[in-house]
């Protein structure tokens, strides 16, 4: 198992470092760039003070340096003014230093260094911190509601398949499936939070939670993500429990007379969640990213809408921290993943 972890381990490493250069490669292109710098300097501003802002802040130098500066495996750029005090560079956005002795010379993610914000005006890393805390907490209420109701769902209805229960939970696991976060959201605002109906139970806005959780200002974005991702789970388990309860193992059982109660829970019940296991490991990167539409209905200030505000703004620093954080919790969840299918199923064996 530890040398399994370790060859991973270096697969994880090794793709994380191809998918960073491809999102830094698509952000750093030249016309992102001048963008940028009619963003920060100027719309008016002539290509000649495009060329010269690029320059001061380290933009102007070969895509290869500019990367190994931002992992941290390369001096961060510096520009000197000329009494020889730093004017500017990676190292020192934000910041305001006297002498080159102050600044340092690696400042990359390696060293905890995310970048600097052009539209907060903050350290990326606070950014990052504030707003995957936040979705962290809704991700986490979304998955304590669909979890459980999506297991419980695909249970009963693979329990007796072709049954009554079976037809109608399919049909609602088909349904909540086949409706889009942003039809769901809208309908559950239109009924439960608007004077159209009359049914003004909760809050269509969750931007208050910023300053404290209420069930009326956080249900109906957990409502949303749970009511989309609950369908798949349910249909997965649904099959996984239909195929475990015609197995040999539980017809041996019924002729035993074990009663039908402990065949479901004591035989039936762990070989049906393997399947169902991956696939809930897997909704932790669909949660993080699909998270956008909702936190963008709800106006909810979390990890997707920094994503959403970072490409409005030409963030290029936020962008990348958004996607490296997206691609190191897909791989970590690939994993765990893995590792979990081994422990669930004893048939498989790693080495």
């Amino acid at each position: 198992m530890f040398l399994f972890i370790l060859r991973r381990a270096g697969v994880m490493a090794l793709t994380a470092l191809c998918m960073t250069f491809i999102v830094f490669l698509l952000t750093n292109l030249q016309p992102n760039l001048e963008k940028l710098a009619k963003t920060q300097a100027g719309s008016r501003i002539t290509d000649a003070e495009v060329q010269s802002w690029l320059e001061r802040n380290g933009y102007a130098e070969p895509i290869l340096s500019r990367y190994g500066q931002w992992l941290g495996v390369l001096p961060g750029a510096l520009t000197l003014a000329e009494d020889g005090t730093p004017e500017s560079g990676r190292c020192i956005r934000g910041t305001t230093v006297d002498s080159v002795d102050e600044v340092p010379r690696f400042c990359g993610v390696l060293q905890g260094d995310w970048g600097y914000s052009t539209k907060f005006k903050v350290p990326v890393s606070e950014i990052i911190g504030e707003r995957l805390a936040r979705t962290g907490l809704l991700m986490f209420w979304a998955f304590a509601t669909m979890v459980p109701l999506a297991l419980i769902i695909g249970v009963l209805a693979g329990m007796r398949e072709g049954s009554a229960t079976d037809r109608t939970l399919s049909t609602f696991s088909i349904a909540s499936t086949s409706t889009p976060e942003y039809v769901s959201g809208v309908i559950f605002v239109v009924v439960f939070a608007s004077s159209m109906v009359g049914l003004r139970w909760f809050t269509g806005s969750a931007k208050s939670a910023v300053d404290g959780i209420t069930f009326e200002n956080f249900t109906l974005p957990v409502a949303t993500i749970a009511l989309y991702g609950m369908g798949y789970i349910a249909r997965m388990t649904r099959a996984s429990m239909a195929e475990v309860m015609t197995a040999q193992y539980i017809r041996t059982a019924r002729l035993k007379g074990v009663s039908f109660r402990n065949i479901v829970l004591r035989h039936a019940l762990r070989n049906a969640l393997i399947a169902p296991f991956t696939v809930i490991m897997l909704q932790f990167p669909w949660l993080l990213t699909g998270v956008v539409i909702v936190e963008a209905l709800f106006v909810y200030p979390g990890f997707g809408n920094a994503l959403v505000e970072g490409a409005q703004n030409n963030d290029i620093d936020l962008l990348l921290a958004v996607s490296v954080v997206a691609v190191v919790v897909v791989l970590i969840t690939q994993l765990i993943s893995d590792i979990g299918y081994a422990f669930l199923n004893p048939r498989i064996r790693v080495t």
